[in-house]
């Protein structure tokens, strides 16, 4: 089966399954890995107390597990974050996801913003690292600019959002938001568009745009065909 040029198997190697909710239970823990196994995701995000769980889930599998750092307000310390992310990968994640210290791109403290990036992917030596601009507080200049810093930072992905911004009119990604990205980034540096995937024509036009990745809690019912109602 295929749409708009990109097969349903395709698509599932782009999507992130995720599950980042507060009351999460190891019940849904164990659904979501094995939504992700049936339906050939790449892999599975969900909170770093969960890692080794979700891993001993998805062996035999080639699904990834994706944890998250700073998550979601990204003012934790530095050195915490550099943590967050070493235990997870000793318990087994394959991508780190953290969040930019937001705050200091709002006080023009780039520097330190800049070195919160390279403590974490010094952390992460050869994993993947993405880092998650919330994109919804943002403006385009603040966007840009950060993108950009992290990049030289050496960030693998950039993300733009956790799915938790509040007051805010549009929480998730945009096509803007995406094109916007691929036009000031360097085309070795990846990204994720996470938020407001929602069916598969929308998914499409994501990737079309320049995202590489798809973070979404939606994947099952993007793959077949339907239109997701969650806010995710």
């Amino acid at each position: 089966m295929t749409h708009n040029s990109i097969s349903v198997q395709e698509l599932a190697q782009t999507i992130d399954h995720t599950l980042l909710k507060p009351t999460l239970t190891l019940t849904e823990l164990q659904n979501l890995c094995e939504e992700a196994a049936q339906y050939q995701f790449k892999t599975v995000c969900i909170p770093p107390t969960w890692v080794k769980e979700a891993v001993s889930f998805l062996t035999g599998t080639k699904v990834g597990t994706i944890t998250v750092v700073g998550f979601p307000l990204g003012y934790s310390a530095c050195r915490a974050k550099a943590l967050e992310a070493e235990i997870a990968i000793e318990q087994g994640a394959a991508e780190i996801d953290m969040v930019l210290n937001i705050s200091f791109l709002k006080n023009q403290r780039l520097q330190e913003m800049g070195e919160d990036v390279r403590t974490v992917k010094r952390a992460c030596q050869n994993i993947p690292l993405k880092v998650i601009l919330e994109t919804a507080y943002l403006t385009e200049i603040e966007k840009v600019e950060a993108a950009r810093i992290c990049e030289r930072a050496g960030a693998d992905f950039i993300k733009t959002s956790t799915g938790f911004a509040t007051g805010v009119k549009v929480t998730g990604a945009t096509l803007a938001d995406i094109e916007l990205l691929r036009k000031n980034l360097k085309t070795t540096t990846q990204i994720k568009a996470s938020g407001g995937v929602k069916d598969f024509n929308s998914a499409v036009a994501f990737l079309k745009a320049g995202a590489n990745r798809l973070g979404t809690s939606s994947g099952v019912q993007i793959l077949n065909g339907l239109e997701a109602s969650g806010s995710y």
